[in-house]
C-alpha cells in the first residue's frame, strides 16, 4: 500500500506495522538494469550511483526509493516541468551551478545543520569547496556528492610512438605553440589525430574554452553581472582550439559518443572528458579487443599564465515542498545520508571525494590513476553564480559550434554571444 510522489505513510488496518516510506529519486548518470546492490563491484556512474541506491532500497529500514532515470540532455527540462506540475522527485541529482536559478525560486528545501546532523550527515566533514557548491544566500540547500573536472584522458602507447613520453608520463603542452608542435608530431609519427572531444554535441567545447580564457585571468561574465565575452582572452583560447581543426590535427564533428569512441579505438592521442569516465577508461583499457591498452588521466595542462580547469560538483537536494510532510522529508534526509555515507564508492568513477574524512582514507589514495590528477582540486575553477546560466551555457556552445561547423568568424561569434549573454544576465 504504497502512496508515491508524496510519499504519505498508510497506517495497515491488519497489522500494528506502517508500510515503508516510498521516496521517489529523480537522476541522470544514465541506465544500468543490473547494478546490484554491491556498491563495490559496479562500474561507470550509471551503475555505480545506481548500486548506491539499490543498497540504500534495501538498507535503509522503512524506507522504499523508486528511481527515475532521466537523459542527462533533457534532465533539468523534466524536472522543471514536473515542479510546474507539483510533481517533482522527493529527492533529485543537479548540479552546482544549478542552485542559484532552482533556489532563486524557493524550489528547494533549505536544509538546516541540526536537520542535517539528526540524519548522520556531518557539513563539518565537507571540503570547503563542497559547502560553497551547496551553499546559496548562506543557506545549505543540498548534499554534495563530488567535485568533478575535464582532464586529459591520454593514450600512452600514441605518446610513445609520437615520443611524447618521459618518465613514464605523458609530455603536454605548455602553450598554444606547443600544443601544435605536439599535434603535428602525433599525426606524422602515428598518422592519428592528437585530441579528441565532444565539439559538436554537448558542452564540452564551452569548458574547453572557458578553462583557456580562466588560464588567461578572465571569465565570460564578472559578479556584477557584466558580460565578457568578446575580448583578447577569449580569442586566444577559441583560437588554440582551431588551430587544430585547421590542420586536420582534431575533428570538430565529433559528438559525445564519437569522441569517446575514437579515443577507445586508438584514434585519437587525448579525449579531452570529465572526471566521470576514469573507471570506465580503466576498465575498457584492460579488455584485449579495445584499442586503448595503456591508460592515463592527466590533469588539464596549462597553455597560458596560469593553472585552471572546468569543474562543478553533483549534489543532491529535497524540493520545498516536501519539508511540509515530517515523515516523508526524514525518510529523504536518510537516502541523502546514506549517499554521503558512501562517497569513497561513488568516487570509484573518478570523481573527487567531497568528504575531508574520504579524502584522507587509504581507500581513496588506492583508488586507480588518483595521484594522475591529484591537483585538479587545486585548479578547478567556476564562472560567477548565475540564475539562468544554463541559457548563457546554450548560447555559448550555439556560438562556439558555429564557429567550428559552420566557419562563422570567431570576432564575430565572441560579439553575438556577448550581447546575448548580456541580456540573460540583465533579465
Amino acid at each position: 500500500m504504497k502512496h508515491l510522489l508524496t510519499g504519505t505513510l498508510l497506517a495497515c488496518a491488519c497489522a500494528s506495522t506502517v508500510t515503508a516510506q516510498d521516496i521517489t529519486l529523480g537522476r541522470f548518470f544514465g541506465a544500468c538494469e543490473d547494478a546490484g546492490t554491491d556498491t563495490k563491484a559496479s562500474v561507470g556512474e550509471a551503475c555505480i550511483i545506481q548500486s548506491i541506491i539499490n543498497a540504500a532500497d534495501a538498507e535503509i529500514e522503512g524506507v522504499s526509493i523508486e528511481t527515475l532515470p532521466t537523459d542527462w540532455g533533457n534532465y533539468y527540462d523534466q524536472i522543471k516541468a514536473a515542479y510546474a506540475g507539483g510533481t517533482p522527485p522527493d529527492v533529485h541529482v543537479m548540479h552546482r551551478h544549478r542552485v542559484p536559478e532552482f533556489a532563486g525560486f524557493g524550489a528547494l528545501a533549505a536544509l538546516s545543520e541540526d536537520d542535517l546532523a539528526s540524519a548522520g550527515i556531518d557539513p563539518a566533514d565537507w571540503t570547503d569547496s563542497a559547502r560553497d557548491a551547496v551553499t546559496f544566500n548562506g543557506e545549505i540547500y543540498g548534499v554534495p556528492m563530488d567535485l568533478h573536472a575535464n582532464l586529459w584522458h591520454v593514450n600512452m602507447d600514441l605518446m610513445a610512438e609520437a615520443g611524447l613520453v618521459e618518465n613514464g608520463e605523458p609530455v603536454l603542452p605548455s602553450s598554444p605553440e606547443e600544443l601544435l608542435e605536439h599535434a603535428r608530431q602525433m599525426k606524422e609519427a602515428t598518422g592519428q589525430d592528437y585530441l579528441a572531444a565532444d565539439f559538436a554535441q554537448f558542452p564540452i567545447g564551452v569548458r574547453l574554452v572557458l578553462s583557456l580564457m580562466w588560464q588567461q585571468g578572465e571569465n565570460i561574465f564578472s559578479e556584477d553581472g557584466t558580460a565578457t565575452i568578446d575580448n583578447d582572452a577569449a580569442q586566444a583560447a577559441v583560437e588554440t582550439i582551431t588551430q587544430l581543426f585547421a590542420e586536420d590535427l582534431s575533428d570538430p564533428q565529433l559528438n559525445y559518443a564519437d569522441s569517446q569512441q575514437s579515443f577507445l579505438n586508438g584514434e585519437a592521442a587525448v579525449l579531452v572528458n570529465g572526471t566521470w569516465v576514469v573507471d570506465f577508461h580503466t576498465a575498457e583499457a584492460a579488455k584485449e579487443e579495445t584499442g586503448l591498452d595503456n591508460y592515463y588521466a592527466a590533469e588539464f595542462p596549462t597553455l597560458f599564465e596560469e593553472g585552471a580547469t572546468w569543474a562543478d560538483s553533483h549534489i543532491w537536494v529535497i524540493p520545498s515542498p516536501v519539508k511540509q510532510d515530517a515523515e516523508t522529508y526524514e525518510a529523504a534526509l536518510k537516502v541523502l545520508a546514506f549517499i554521503n555515507e558512501h562517497n569513497v564508492d561513488w568516487a570509484r568513477t573518478g570523481h573527487m571525494a567531497v568528504r575531508n574524512s574520504v579524502l584522507e582514507s587509504d581507500e581513496y589514495a588506492s583508488l586507480p590513476h588518483r595521484t594522475e590528477y591529484a591537483g585538479t582540486a587545486d585548479i578547478a575553477r567556476d564562472t560567477p553564480p548565475a540564475e539562468n546560466y544554463g541559457a548563457i551555457q546554450d548560447v555559448l556552445n550555439r556560438e562556439l559550434q558555429a564557429i567550428w561547423l559552420t566557419d562563422k568568424p570567431v570576432a564575430d561569434a565572441l560579439a553575438d554571444a556577448n550581447i546575448e549573454v548580456q541580456d540573460l544576465l540583465d533579465r
